[in-house]
């Protein structure tokens, strides 16, 4: 191929459309978990209250409650990806392996937001969310007490008692939880979170009809399934309440993944290296929301 500024162009623009297709085109899954927050800045600070004025009766004079802020802060990181195209392959025609790669490219920018929620939930039992408690805690500050929104219990589909005592005693404590009044918060769990270790387990749990003990499985279709392999444990499992405007964990999103390109015939890489450069660039980060929309388990009882 005769190198001109024309032909390169060429190149990298179909590399570009490749790279497009397959972004289009790769499923993900964060968007079932977690909500989209765009940014603008370096930084999105979220400014959360313990109290959330509320409808009451009116009775004489409106009562102004007095609001106490936390300020919970994520900060976008850079991403990148890049591939060096050699000026031989461009010369000798041998630009097929460049399309593959311009295809993962595309993939791998597509799911870049399942990897950022998926350290999310990873970090739930050692990152802490707005109230500077873990996302996930036995100590969450509420009131003049403390809840807990953090368990122990195995994931089981083999007896009553052992489903009850996992997924059934998550679902009750979600649905318990209360604002500082005493008043019922209204969260309604339906998720089911897991990694792929625990795909067949959860499956059986929200699928079959009858537990492993011949029992009626109570817990036919109460939830909807979301496995994430992003999810590293093998144990953790998390009941989540993805109903709301707000949602267990934060998708921050100050760029979206796009395709640049290094074409210059004239570039310092050409000229030292005869290498011309491509790949994919992003700014974000990822967070929690309220942590009183999950309930997790380490699953390590």
């Amino acid at each position: 191929m005769i190198l001109n500024k024309v032909n390169i162009q060429a190149i990298f623009m179909s590399l570009k459309v490749t790279f497009n297709k397959a972004f289009e085109n790769t499923t993900t899954v964060w968007q079932e978990i977690a909500m989209l927050s765009p940014s603008t800045t370096s930084q999105n600070v979220y400014v959360w209250f313990d109290k959330f004025p509320r409808m009451r009766r009116w009775v004489g004079e409106k009562l102004i409650k007095s609001l106490k802020a936390f300020k919970y802060t994520i900060e976008n990181e850079d991403f990148e990806a890049t591939v060096a195209v050699d000026r031989n392959d461009i010369e000798d025609d041998q630009l097929g392996q460049y399309t593959v790669l311009a295809q993962s490219a595309g993939e791998s920018s597509r799911q870049l937001p399942d990897e950022l929620v998926g350290e999310a939930v990873n970090g739930v039992f050692a990152k802490a969310c707005f109230d500077g408690q873990y996302m996930c805690d036995t100590d969450h500050p509420v009131g003049g007490g403390t809840v807990s929104n953090k368990m122990t219990a195995v994931l089981s589909v083999a007896t009553q008692a052992l489903a009850d005592a996992s997924l059934g005693a998550a679902i009750s404590m979600m649905e318990q939880f209360k604002d500082e009044e005493g008043r019922p918060l209204g969260c309604k769990p339906t998720v089911l979170l897991v990694g792929p270790a625990l795909r067949m387990t959860a499956t059986a749990l929200l699928t079959n009809d009858r537990l492993e003990d011949g029992k009626p499985n109570p817990y036919k279709n109460s939830l909807k399934l979301v496995v994430s392999p992003w999810i590293t444990s093998t144990t953790a499992w998390f009941v989540l309440d993805t109903s709301k405007a707000i949602k267990p964990f934060i998708y921050q999103e100050r760029k979206k993944p796009v395709f640049v390109s290094q074409t210059s015939m004239e570039a310092d890489s050409v000229f030292s290296h005869k290498e011309y450069k491509f790949g994919a660039e992003a700014r974000g980060a990822s967070g929690y929301g309220f942590w009183q929309l999950i309930v997790g388990s380490t699953g390590a009882a």
